[in-house]
């Protein structure tokens, strides 16, 4: 009599599973038919099994090994198995996709460095995302936005990881002024970015319209579909006449889904990211600057700047703000932003009263006045007007940190403590000096024979001329031009003729 085991299962019912298993995952092809190139780094499918009289896909021995996704039980791996268990949006095909996958393929440094720049933000995007019921595929959207770089500024005045533009920006109250720029702050960027994008889908009840609306705008968007409508077209994404940047727009988005989905099939590895909280979240204390804080939480500068790329200047001046520090380092950075807070030093804000002068500003509190305007992100030039707020030092302050930060901040964030600061114009060439010819015209030499002298202000002095006779000058007038005659005004052109 054989004794039967609860947990034991014959070897012969076990190579059944198995077979039905690769018989139901990975359907046989047709005989003759083979792979090439192109279907290499296609939608993405497992290793298939050999059989007899079928030709081989894929030999099973030499299969890379990998985890099944589909198992909801176990915990996930990591960030990526985390991601690749939400995908949820239909995939799109064509040979764009295909074009932009090995785009990204070829340049294996470039796509390594951009999944690295995300392990900082992934876990909390990622939370967010499923917290609201959302596709786990928009995790991946800051990499076709900005490649996942919190600074990134496009022509179209769009900032940050989810790359809002200012007015959209403003809908979504996302602050931006002189002192901060939540538009490439992370937390503040990706509640907004969600929160626009469960609007737009909303809208159209289509997630390959909602994401073409988050590039080309939903009343766009909205347009031609009306028009796709109106003429007994269909309103889908595919049939939509738009632009070639919105076209590329989900392409790029399923091939970077289709490299997370199966790295493995393309050779190549993501880095390791940790399905765990990396990053906290700090109260700052008021009048620390942006070097000092990095030093506290034990991370370079760059870094930091990284995991708060939001301000504007190097310091913090106003209350109820916050620093992101790595969630190992946050019990002794808080212990010391307490020491911080107790002793009194740090930056402050002053407001420029009426009169008052950057230069005397600056000698009050012991800067050069370069130093003053690198650390505001002024220009030499600048006049910022009355009620304008400088970020200047407290007592016993050393700038240099300061002045580290702001060499190191993006000059979308100088420009905007720029904004509404008027430029003083270069000084107007003084009365009596000679003007630069006009481009295209030949230069004459001044005072030369038969050539018209520049003089002061809207006059012109004639030379003797070629027959020996002296034409009379013309007077200045109040407006400022010169009455020359005709004979001399011809002068300079027929002499360059004879030049060439």
């Amino acid at each position: 009599m054989t004794k039967v085991y609860p947990d034991f299962i014959p070897p012969s019912s076990l190579f059944l599973s198995a077979l039905a298993l690769a018989l139901f995952a990975h359907p046989a092809r047709a005989h003759g038919e083979t792979d090439g190139p192109t279907a290499v780094a296609s939608a993405p499918a497992g290793p298939r099994a050999t059989f007899p009289g079928a030709r081989a896909v894929v030999d099973i021995d030499r299969a890379p090994k990998r985890v099944l996704t589909v198992d909801l039980i176990r915990p996930p791996n990591d960030i990526w198995d985390r991601i690749r268990r939400g995908f949820r949006i239909p995939d799109i095909t064509g040979d764009r996709v295909l074009d932009l996958q090995f785009s990204y393929l070829n340049r294996p440094e470039y796509l390594n460095r951009m999944f690295s720049r995300g392990a900082r933000y992934l876990y909390y995007i990622v939370g967010e995302i499923e917290r609201r019921g959302m596709p786990a595929e928009l995790a991946l959207l800051p990499m076709v936005e900005s490649s996942f770089n919190p600074h990134a500024y496009s022509r179209a005045r769009a900032s940050g990881l989810w790359q809002f533009i200012p007015s959209t920006g403003q809908n979504y109250n996302l602050t931006q002024n002189r002192w901060v720029d939540e538009r490439r702050d992370v937390i503040a960027s990706t509640n907004a970015a969600l929160d626009y994008l469960e609007d737009i889908y909303e809208r159209h009840g289509d997630w390959h319209l909602a994401l073409a609306s988050y590039n080309r705008g939903e009343n766009a968007i909205g347009r031609e579909v009306e028009r796709n409508r109106a003429i007994g077209r269909s309103t889908e994404f595919s049939a939509l006449r738009l632009p070639a940047e919105t076209r590329d727009y989900l392409p790029k988005l399923q091939a970077l889904k289709n490299i997370v989905a199966q790295p493995e099939l393309f050779d190549i590895e993501l880095p390791y990211v940790a399905n765990e909280q990396l990053l906290a979240t700090v109260e700052a204390p008021v009048g620390i600057d942006l070097a000092t804080a990095a030093r506290y939480a034990g991370v370079p500068l760059e870094e930091f700047l990284a995991y708060n790329p939001g301000y504007n200047r190097p310091a913090i001046t106003e209350p109820g703000q916050t620093l992101v520090v790595p969630s190992d380092r946050e019990p002794g950075f808080s212990a010391q932003l307490d020491d911080f807070r107790q002793s009194g030093k740090g930056w402050r804000s002053y407001t420029l009263a009426r009169g008052e002068t950057l230069g005397g500003i600056a000698s009050r509190y012991g800067l050069p006045l370069a130093q003053l305007l690198q650390i505001n992100g002024l220009l030499e030039r600048s006049l910022p007007p009355p009620g304008y707020s400088l970020l200047v030092p407290g007592k016993d302050v050393d700038p240099d940190d300061a002045l580290a930060v702001s060499a190191l901040l993006p000059a979308s964030a100088r420009a905007a403590t720029r904004s509404g600061v008027r430029i003083e114009p270069l000084p107007k060439a003084r009365k009596g000096k000679a003007k630069t010819p006009r481009r295209g015209f030949a230069k004459t030499r001044a005072g030369g024979r038969g050539t018209v002298k520049a003089g002061g202000r809207g006059t012109v002095k004639a030379k003797t001329s070629v027959s020996g006779k002296t034409r009379a000058k013309s007077r200045p007038h109040a407006v400022g031009k010169a009455k020359a005659t005709p004979r001399a005004a011809k002068k300079p052109v027929a002499r360059r003729k004879s030049r060439r």
